[in-house]
């Protein structure tokens, strides 16, 4: 074999173990940690001013998001040069669910609902494609983490009325179930296939 054989097929092997490479490994964590720190904010400003302006906070949430989950997609894409079927299904999926829930929360909020809905809105939609991601992955944490979010949502109904700011404080915790934990748990996995590759 001489030199140039031996460089194509040195690069065929680089490519076919970089197709193998998972890749959206920091979406989870730019999307969890603002949802998580803002409804946590929201929640100790209700339960300390119980202002108005307070139930607002959460917009924050895409304002910090939309950045990141942009850099991110930006970041993967100048590495691998392609996306996958998988990471263009999953991104699309969670544009979809980021839409919804901006959407579903502003019109909860407008149509003073907020204390019925809110919660368990935002919190069945980001539990769902928690569990959605795993399965499409094959990743189990994300599976099983969005069941139990899914299961947590369903207590948000319990807090109505002057009790209502607890959803955010349960949504705050849905959401380090369903986005950070998964989130940490699938970076650690994408770095050891990284250094296997």
């Amino acid at each position: 074999m001489n030199v140039n054989e031996l460089d194509i097929i040195a690069r065929t092997r680089i490519e076919v173990m970089s197709n193998r490479e998972p890749t959206g490994e920091n979406l989870f964590l730019a999307w969890g940690y603002p949802t998580a720190i803002f409804l946590f904010v929201e929640f100790l400003a209700l339960k300390l001013a119980n202002e108005v302006w307070c139930s607002w906070i959460w917009l924050g949430i895409p304002v910090v998001g939309v950045p990141l989950m942009m850099h991110f997609t930006k970041k993967d894409y100048e590495r691998t040069g392609r996306r996958t079927l998988n990471s263009n299904i999953i991104l699309q999926m969670w544009i979809y669910i980021g839409a919804v829930s901006f959407l579903g929360g502003l019109t909860i909020g407008i149509a003073h609902v907020f204390e019925q809905l809110y919660g368990t809105f935002q919190t069945l939609l980001i539990s769902m494609g928690c569990f959605l991601t795993g399965v499409i992955l094959r990743f189990r944490p994300k599976t099983v983490c969005g069941i139990i979010g899914t299961a947590l949502s369903f207590a948000c109904l319990f807090f109505q009325g002057e009790q209502w700011p607890w959803q955010l404080f349960i949504a705050a915790v849905i959401t380090v179930v369903t986005l950070i934990i998964p989130g940490h748990l699938f970076h650690r996995y994408v770095e050891k296939v990284k250094r296997e590759i």
